[in-house]
């Protein structure tokens, strides 16, 4: 029974770390998607990059894309252009951005 109480608060412990039941992880892929006009200059309108530096958005977790905005958000994540972008968003904005890029669906086929 002890073992199972550690599971329950591990569980517990991961959700709130990741963002499970709290506010901000509130996501809404379509307020990301108008959010992110901004970012078809690079990204493409479907995430699907333009720029040969720049990469494809479509389809990456959420987790992952969440992460890598609030860093370049914090300065912890150097690139000049993605500093500028992301300081005004929100967490709200970065979730639903991060929902709106991962609910694009991409395929791949073997050549």
């Amino acid at each position: 029974m002890a073992a199972a109480a550690h599971l329950t608060w591990a569980a517990v412990a991961v959700l709130a770390l990741f963002g499970g039941g709290h506010p901000a992880a509130a996501q809404d892929a379509a307020a990301g998607r108008a959010k992110a006009a901004a970012c078809s200059v690079c990204h493409g309108p479907l995430g699907l990059s333009t720029q040969p530096d720049a990469p494809n958005l479509a389809g990456q977790p959420v987790l992952y894309i969440a992460t890598q905005l609030r860093a370049y958000r914090s300065g912890a994540r150097k690139h000049e252009v993605m500093a500028v972008m992301a300081k005004p968003l929100s967490d709200d904005d970065i979730q639903n951005l991060a929902a709106w890029f991962n609910s694009i669906r991409v395929e791949a086929s073997a050549p």
